[in-house]
């Protein structure tokens, strides 16, 4: 891979995103304790403080993963993370995205995924996203962004089960 998965200065007019840290913990766990958020996620438990253990560790060894803040409070928003690049394909998936609930129906999703977009299109062709197959408000989020369902995956999350996910795939313009 010749370009940066974890660079230092994504952001856009509401968001900017950093690397995330070890020491994030405590703060996006604020977050992502809210049982709601992942009530149609396939593990509806990553609110306890054990599974998002998991979550986290996966996402800190990824190498990828950023914490989310407001660019006009600088409140923590969320969390997202490339993962999973393809050098023969030139593809990458983006995803683990989560965002509390304050934030939701605001925009921070969508200017969330076109600042990661904007970005890795600049090496990659192709984006693919899971969505867990009974996350119906990720499915019409990712959709909205313009991304097309291409199949059906088990995919097993760091730490977890497999579960069923839809792939959906957005091509550079």
């Amino acid at each position: 891979m010749s370009f940066n998965i974890q660079p230092n200065n994504l952001k856009s007019d509401l968001i900017f995103l950093k690397p995330l840290q070890e020491t994030d913990f405590d703060k996006l766990f604020e977050i992502a304790s809210d049982p709601i958020l992942w009530e149609q996620h396939p593990n509806k438990f990553r609110y306890k403080k054990e599974e998002f253990t998991t979550f986290f560790k996966g996402a800190i060894l990824s190498k990828g993963a950023f914490i989310v803040f407001d660019a006009m409070t600088n409140e923590v928003v969320g969390c997202s993370r490339y993962y999973d690049y393809n050098h023969e394909e030139n593809t990458i998936l983006i995803g683990y995205t989560f965002i509390g609930r304050k934030y939701w129906g605001k925009g921070y999703n969508e200017s969330l995924k076109n600042t990661m977009a904007n970005y890795i299109f600049q090496y990659v062709s192709s984006i693919y996203f899971h969505v867990g197959n009974q996350n119906f408000r990720s499915q019409k989020a990712i959709e909205k962004f313009g991304a097309q369902k291409v199949g059906e995956k088990e995919v097993e999350y760091y730490g977890e089960t497999s579960k069923l996910n839809y792939i959906y795939k957005i091509n550079k313009i």
